[in-house]
């Protein structure tokens, strides 16, 4: 299956630079590029790209906008945020306004590739120094280290934390769509964060929380 892409970016010679190495990958189509948020957004649905590469830092409508835009929008592909910022409030804010990974445009293009593939199958993706810094931001309190999840709860961020869709988790645990998203709701509540991808980065600086008992 063919990678549909969707690329946001206001510094043209990077955006034709990745555009470039998403037509060299014979895995990956570029289905549009936009050098603007609201572009973006008001081609999305046509485009219906699987993975929406996103600049953080651009003019008029910055690129937490517009994530927060397409998120409303309904879009069935992946948001990953695609810029040189490695600031703490950005990783955060982004990953609370639903960002599905956050990458550095330092990467080397074999690796961009790589992670977009992860992406679409469900990865959370991050390089190592963002993880870093989403795990010190949410350095949790003991009170939370203990959580009280249940057990099926503690299934689901095991899985979760793995990078698999809450289809997947269904799948894989024998249980509805709606009930993994029930859970999830509660574990984010129980964990004091507000996205996914928060609670995956918890889990995943937090490996004992899977020997803790409810």
């Amino acid at each position: 299956m063919t990678i549909r892409i969707l690329l946001i970016d206001d510094h043209p010679l990077f955006r034709k630079g990745v555009a470039q190495l998403v037509r060299d990958d014979e895995e990956l189509e570029l289905a549009g590029e936009a050098s603007d948020g609201e572009t973006a957004v008001a081609m999305a649905d046509a485009v219906d790209a699987d993975l929406i590469l996103i600049d953080l830092h651009m003019r008029a409508m910055n690129g937490i906008e517009t994530l927060r835009a397409l998120k409303a929008l309904g879009v069935r592909g992946r948001c990953v945020m695609l810029t040189m910022s490695d600031n703490e409030l950005d990783v955060l804010e982004a990953m609370r306004a639903g960002a599905d990974g956050y990458l550095l445009k330092q990467l080397e293009p074999e690796e961009l590739c790589q992670r977009i593939k992860q992406s679409v199958r469900g990865a959370v993706v991050l390089e190592d120094k963002v993880a870093g810094l989403l795990a010190h931001a949410l350095n949790a309190p003991p009170a939370i280290q203990h959580a009280g999840f249940t057990e099926r709860e503690r299934e689901i961020l095991c899985v979760l934390a793995d990078g698999h869709s809450n289809k997947q988790i269904a799948r894989l645990l024998g249980i509805s769509d709606a009930t993994v998203k029930v859970h999830i709701k509660h574990l984010l509540r129980k964990l004091n964060v507000s996205s996914r991808l928060e609670a995956a980065v918890w889990a995943l600086q937090n490996p004992r929380f899977r020997q803790t008992q409810s």
